[in-house]
C-alpha cells in the first residue's frame, strides 16, 4: 500500500518540508555520493547512529562491516551528534526516494497546521525519540542507523490526529497488478503503524535492515506531541476555509 496524494489543500506554502527534502537531497549527493562506494559507506560510518558506539558498549577500536569490504571503526569517544546526522543520511536510492514522498504527502498539512518554525522543532523532536527507541531497544548493536523515517512517522502520527477522514489516495498492489484506492487517513495510517509493530515482534533485532521500533517510536511522538504544537489559529482558519477537514 503507497500513498500518492491526499485529498487535504494547504493555506501555508510549505516552505520547511520543501527545505527539508532539498537537505535530504543535498545531503544524499555532497556527502554520500549519489549512493556509490566508497562515499557512501564513509558517510554511513562517520555520520550515522550506531548504538553500541554511541552507548560505549562496543570498545574503541572494534571494526564493523560495512559493505563492499568496508569497515567502520568504533571511535573512542561518543559520537552524540549522530543522532541529529543521522536523520539526514539514507542507503540507497529507494530508501531517499520513499522517505521524500511520504514526506511531501503528509507533510505539508502538518507544517500548515502549526506554522513553519514549531514544524522545524517537532520534526526534529520526533527523529530524536526515534533515535533513542532504537537505541534503548539495541543498545549494544553495531549496526549503523540511518534516514529520515523515524521524524517522518511523527509527522504521520500527528497528522492522523489533525485529518483522520482525509482521503489519502493509495496504490495496492496484487502481484503485478495494483488498483487505486481512497482511504480515510486513519485507516492507511493506522494500517502502517501496526506493521511496524508487527515487524519490530518479528524482527526485534532489526533483522532486514528496518528499524521498525524507531518507526514506531517517531508514530507515537508525533501522536503525543501535536497538541502542543499545533497552532489553533492555523487550524481555525483552514477549518473555515476547508470545511471537509
Amino acid at each position: 500500500m503507497f500513498p500518492y496524494r491526499d485529498d487535504n489543500p494547504t493555506l501555508l506554502t510549505p516552505v520547511v518540508t520543501l527545505g527539508l527534502i532539498a537537505l535530504n537531497i543535498l545531503t544524499w549527493g555532497w556527502l554520500q555520493g549519489f549512493g556509490l562506494e566508497p562515499t557512501l559507506s564513509a558517510s554511513i560510518c562517520r555520520l550515522g547512529l550506531i548504538p553500541g558506539e554511541l552507548l560505549g558498549a562496543l570498545a574503541p577500536g572494534t571494526e564493523i562491516p560495512a559493505g563492499r569490504g568496508m569497515a567502520c571503526v568504533v571511535g573512542a569517544v561518543p559520537t552524540w551528534h549522530t543522532a541529529v546526522t543521522s536523520m539526514f543520511l539514507h542507503g540507497g536510492w529507494f530508501h531517499l526516494l520513499g522517505n521524500m514522498w511520504f514526506l511531501w504527502v503528509f507533510g505539508n498539512n502538518v507544517e500548515d497546521s502549526m506554522g513553519h518554525g514549531r514544524f522545524v522543532v517537532f520534526y526534529l523532536v520526533c527523529g530524536l525519540a526515534a533515535a533513542a527507541a532504537q537505541v534503548v531497544t539495541e543498545p549494544a548493536s553495531p549496526i549503523p542507523m540511518v534516514g529520515a523515517s523515524g521524524a517522518i512517522s511523527g509527522v504521520m502520527g500527528a497528522y492522523v490526529l489533525l485529518y483522520p477522514r482525509v482521503r489519502v489516495r493509495v496504490l495496492v498492489f496484487l502481484g503485478i497488478l495494483f488498483m487505486r484506492v481512497g482511504l480515510p487517513a486513519w485507516a492507511m495510517l493506522g494500517y502502517w503503524f501496526l506493521l511496524q509493530l508487527a515487524g519490530a515482534a518479528m524482527a526485534p533485532g532489526g533483522e532486514g535492515g528496518i528499524a521498525f521500533w524507531a518507526h514506531a517510536a517517531g508514530f507515537l511522538a508525533g501522536l503525543a506531541l501535536i497538541p502542543l504544537f499545533r497552532d489553533p489559529r492555523l487550524i481555525a482558519r483552514r477549518n473555515r476555509r476547508f470545511l471537509f477537514v
